[in-house]
């Protein structure tokens, strides 16, 4: 890397990139712009480790893959192209494979894209590419062959010694591809693999991300607004912040969802409101932890409201780590903001204890105890039939309360999801307890008739 020529030296905490030009003040600036040589300022131009952000470069030490998880817009592209120009001009590859979802994409984005390995290559080291054999080919003979994961077949016979993977999450045949891929990686002494994706639940992306020979980093959308249009950023932010899709796209989670369970993301955004009419009812459920401590089950205290319209809406998810007296001053604290009727809690083995702590905060705190005569399921399936019904809303995004909504199998454990158990008995209080309709009933049984459980 270049030195600032005529400039004091660099602080040694300080690394010399483009964000420390950017700090420095306009004269200094100006000074350091106008001492490059021509030649420095070409090199300057290509030179990735003075333009990228810290996270855009590679990990340091031993790695298989490198797997990038990051949101759209951050600038996954032009890193998985850096690191194959790095590579390549470095001479530790020299028989690469680029994949992508599809070839076209493998073409459009990869190779010729804005910031593809044709663009951000220099005049003096740009590879040649040849579309009729989806081949680039580099001055120092260094090789990369265009491959599709709608077609991993294509992947039985070559060699490679490094593997560049595009949205890998959105491949077709992903693990077919994948698992023939790494059959491929037997050039070279230090085979290794990038993978640039958006995240989403699939299999494989859990896996990877596990594998202790993977470095793992990830990036939201904002971690380059500098570069994105200011109009595009708030349109993101207006349509999908808080949501599941922008949890995805922009903020880069890897989102689980498992098989059977009783709520779906998709539903619950489709569900989700920015406002609600009048509420006729709010109450504060409460689903307290047996232990207190860092290693203990958190206490679920869930706000629900029920509107003029008819329909549930539920307003704030505060669960948490608690001790008694802190989930109680919570919980007080939410009645009284909310303007709540009542608080809701179970009562448990050792008896009204919930009670007995909320009163210790406020003593003149309205309190209903309810008791669990039914599963878990039981209790839960007439609350996700409202879902379906669309008749539950939520008012913002609850991501953890989402999270756990999504992911509790209950034919697989009856173990207790703290906040969906306080969501459960908000709503059933608001929505189920004067029910006419036969609802609750049917489900109890059908619950009971398929799970076992109490009838």
């Amino acid at each position: 890397m270049l030195d600032p020529p005529n400039l004091p030296p660099v602080p040694p905490e300080r690394l010399w990139n483009a964000s420390w030009l950017v700090s420095l003040p306009a004269a200094e600036r100006q000074s350091f712009l106008v001492s490059l040589t021509e030649p420095e300022a070409a090199i300057l131009l290509y030179c990735w480790e003075f333009w990228a952000r810290a996270e855009q470069l590679p990990p340091e030490g031993a790695w298989e893959t490198w797997l990038l998880l990051a949101g759209r817009g951050f600038g996954k592209t032009r890193t998985g192209a850096e690191w194959v120009r790095a590579e390549v001009e470095s001479g530790r590859r020299g028989r690469l494979a680029l994949l992508a979802p599809t070839l076209r994409d493998a073409r459009k984005i990869m190779v010729e894209g804005e910031s593809g390995i044709l663009a951000i290559s220099p005049p003096w080291f740009r590879p040649l590419f040849e579309p009729s054999k989806l081949r680039l080919t580099w001055p120092n003979g260094a090789t990369a062959d265009l491959y599709s994961a709608e077609e991993p077949e294509r992947l039985r016979g070559p060699n490679h010694d490094g593997v560049w993977a595009d949205e890998l999450a959105a491949w077709t045949y992903l693990d077919m591809t994948w698992s023939n891929l790494e059959m491929t990686l037997r050039a070279g002494s230090d085979p290794r693999r990038v993978v640039t994706t958006t995240p989403k639940p699939r299999k494989l992306l859990r896996v990877l991300a596990a594998d202790p020979t993977t470095r793992v980093t990830r990036g939201a959308t904002y971690a380059n607004a500098s570069n994105l249009p200011q109009s595009f950023l708030e349109r993101l932010l207006r349509t999908y912040e808080g949501t599941r899709l922008g949890r995805q796209e922009l903020q880069a989670e890897l989102l689980e969802e498992s098989d059977g369970a009783l709520w779906s993301r998709a539903g619950l955004d489709a569900l989700r409101v920015s406002a609600a009419p009048p509420f006729r009812r709010v109450v504060v459920a409460v689903d307290p932890a047996v232990t207190a401590g860092d290693n203990a089950d958190e206490t679920g205290i869930v706000v629900a409201g029920l509107g003029e319209d008819g329909q549930g809406y539920v307003i704030a998810d505060l669960s948490g780590r608690y001790s008694p007296d802190a989930w109680a001053s919570k919980a007080v604290q939410a009645y009284h903001a909310h303007r709540a009727d009542r608080i809701v809690g179970e009562v448990n083995q050792g008896g009204d204890l919930i009670g007995l702590t909320l009163r210790t905060v406020d003593p003149g705190v309205a309190y209903k105890s309810v008791r669990a005569s039914r599963g878990k399921r039981a209790r839960a399936e007439p609350i996700a039939a409202l879902y379906e019904q669309r008749r539950v809303h939520h008012l913002q995004a609850l991501p953890d309360l989402e999270d756990q909504m999504t992911s509790w199998v209950p034919s697989v454990s009856d173990a207790s999801p703290d906040r969906v158990d306080a969501l459960v008995w908000a709503l059933t209080e608001l929505m189920i307890e004067n029910d006419r309709t036969g609802l609750i009933e049917f489900y109890r049984k059908q619950a009971a008739s398929a799970g076992g459980l109490d009838p």
